[in-house]
């Protein structure tokens, strides 16, 4: 099974959890400018945004590049995962149900959030919940 881990990170607490994601689902790791591969080619997907401004995804890179995905995930499995600030997990909730209506078969019951950065217990949860990408 193929699997990738693509992220974007503000301030390294989502990288981190990528890492650890990666590390789990024993996926390539992807920064999200850096993915130049096809949906197609991977059945499996872990995606990694933290929450931005009025609890929603980075608006830059990772909402243009998770829009025009989106409509591949049928089938797929995906795990989501992101870290916040603020808010009560609003645009993890918005992005699951995203997901979950472009046909993904998703992994945890909400998507893996942490607030602020992630602990060392934090980052064992993802990469474990991460392996059942593989």
């Amino acid at each position: 099974m193929k699997t990738a881990v693509i992220y974007w990170s503000g301030t390294g607490n989502t990288e981190a959890m990528a890492k650890a994601a990666a590390e789990g689902a024993n996926a390539e790791l992807f920064a999200v400018s850096e993915f130049g591969g096809n949906v197609a080619d991977y059945d499996a997907f872990a995606f990694g945004c933290p929450a931005m401004g009025a609890e929603v995804l980075e608006e830059e890179e990772f909402e243009p590049f998770f829009t025009d995905i989106e409509g591949s995930l049928s089938g797929k499995k995906v795990l989501l995962f992101g870290s916040y600030g603020w808010g009560d997990g609003e645009w993890m909730r918005n992005w699951y149900d995203r997901a979950k209506a472009a046909g993904a078969e998703l992994i945890g019951d909400e998507g893996f959030i942490v607030n602020d950065a992630p602990s060392d217990d934090d980052l064992a949860k993802l990469k474990a919940l991460a392996a059942e990408l593989a």
